[in-house]
């Protein structure tokens, strides 16, 4: 048995509080079962986003005749492409685990770890198969992996998840993607750009149903025009033949009377992703075996301070499910470190943004309006409304929702660079006043394409909520 001041159980985010422990002078161990450096970095938002923005490339190309340019692809090299950004991910993974391995002040155990007692854990498989290791305080940091829906048949076919779909080296002839999340969005618009016919299956009324409503009501629109949707539909049952793999839907939810199945639809294509959210690896852990309590989705239950049920163990990032996002897995490190060796303060969460990479973007922070209660006010105004909108000739949106005396409540973004524009929002939100002031008063370049969010805070605001329409005029 190995013992430590302080053990982490994965390599991402969980890293950043590894080494203010050594920074500290604290023995600590790190267990991994995959690559270094996490989801983020091997699986996730690296080599996704990578990856979209070659496809990004592609489409500003084939979107050149609206300009009056005459601009063609002549080759595309996909395999090339994929081999490419998979090399660098590797080489950055590789990288991190060197350095670990020759860090004198970090001990790595390369396995799948699971608790087998408070605080205690063993290592299986990988190179540092059967160690046992405790500590005094421990670090669970272990993430999420794809969740795999009960649908009849799933495990009868080939399907890919998002890891697989990433190391693809040939765009699918006609994708089937289960899911109509931020995962869908991106992977189809990924491999849409580059030929791929694309099918959609979604239970929500319309994609991104973490979006505002009407965000993911525009999104949804530009996709159908893009791809065949089926939003409000429930994949039950998939087989495989000759080839192929064929979906069968019915409406969600189904009806309580009369035929559910009826209205369904049935799907065919040559892949099928599954891409239906993610699941935490608490079970894989045995969590329960260290006293470490889960919701009823087996996220693992924290205080404000992050701190779990088990007495000298702490979660952070995915595993513990407030919000499945890099940036705020390493949020919630730098909330650790400080309640670790510091004055504890309760995480904020407060203005913690998102942003899907797909085409269009899409981004928001705060509230949205279907989670309001009360009265409020809102505020739209389009992309093609500005000088610099116009000229790149794209749509898109900025909405905005305040309260009856200026403050910001929240704001979501469809259309190009959503992902930037979001951030001055941010920060009024955490830096400023957090009112319509700070970004309405604050001088725009002109005509940069920030002045859409500038304009969408100024003019009139129209009210909503509790006892009021929509059709009475609330200035800022």
């Amino acid at each position: 048995m190995e013992e430590y001041d302080f053990l982490v159980i994965g390599s991402g985010s969980g890293l950043d509080v590894a080494n203010a422990a050594v920074n500290r002078g604290e023995s600590v161990a790190i267990v991994e079962k995959g690559p270094l450096g996490g989801t983020c970095l091997n699986r996730g938002c690296i080599p996704s986003k990578m990856l979209l923005y070659h496809a990004d490339v592609l489409e500003t190309v084939e979107r050149a005749d609206r300009f009056n340019i005459d601009a063609e692809v002549r080759d595309v090299d996909f395999a090339d492409i994929v081999r490419e950004v998979n090399e660098d991910v590797g080489a950055d993974s590789d990288s991190i685990r060197r350095g670990l391995r020759s860090s004198p002040e970090h001990d790595l155990y390369e396995g799948e770890a699971s608790f087998v007692g408070e605080r205690t854990v063993e290592v299986s498989g990988g190179a540092d198969d059967g160690a046992r290791i405790r500590a005094d305080r421990v670090l669970v940091a272990a993430g999420t992996r794809p969740s795999i829906p009960d649908i009849e048949g799933i495990d009868t076919v080939d399907y890919l998840t998002s890891t697989d779909a990433l190391q693809l080296e040939e765009p699918p002839e006609h994708l089937v993607v289960v899911g109509g999340g931020y995962i869908a969005a991106e992977l189809g618009h990924f491999f849409g750009t580059f030929g791929s016919d694309v099918t959609v299956v979604g239970r929500r009324p319309h994609l991104l149903p973490e979006a505002d409503p009407e965000v993911g009501r525009a999104f949804t629109e530009r996709y159908a025009d893009r791809f065949t949707v089926h939003a409000g539909h429930e994949a039950v049952a998939v087989s495989e033949s000759g080839g192929e793999v064929t979906v069968e839907t019915r409406p969600y939810p189904p009806a309580f009377d009369g035929d559910p199945d009826e209205g369904g639809v049935t799907v065919t294509g040559s892949d099928l992703l599954v891409a239906a959210g993610r699941r935490p690896n608490t079970d894989t852990l045995h969590v329960e075996t260290a006293g470490i309590e889960t919701d009823e989705a087996g996220f693992v239950e924290t205080d404000e301070y992050l701190r779990t049920t088990a007495e000298g163990v702490w979660a952070l990032g995915d595993i513990v499910g407030e919000y499945l996002l890099k940036h705020n897995a390493n949020h919630e490190a730098r909330a650790v470190v400080r309640n670790l060796f510091g004055d504890p303060e309760p995480v904020d969460y407060t203005a913690m943004p998102f942003a899907v990479f797909a085409s269009p973007e899409v981004a928001g922070v705060g509230a949205t309006e279907d989670e309001l209660e009360g009265e409020y006010a809102t505020n739209t105004y389009r992309y093609e409304d500005t000088a610099r909108g116009d000229a790149m000739k794209r749509e898109g949106m900025v909405k905005v929702l305040i309260d009856l005396e200026g403050e910001i409540l929240g704001c979501h973004i469809v259309g190009p660079e959503a992902s930037n524009l979001i951030q001055e929002v941010v920060v009024a939100m955490t830096a400023g006043s957090g009112t319509v002031r700070d970004i309405r008063d604050a001088v725009h370049i002109h005509p940069a394409l920030s002045e859409v969010v500038q304009r969408a805070f100024s003019g009139q605001f129209t009210r909503g909520g509790s006892g009021h329409g929509h059709d009475h005029s609330h200035e800022h």
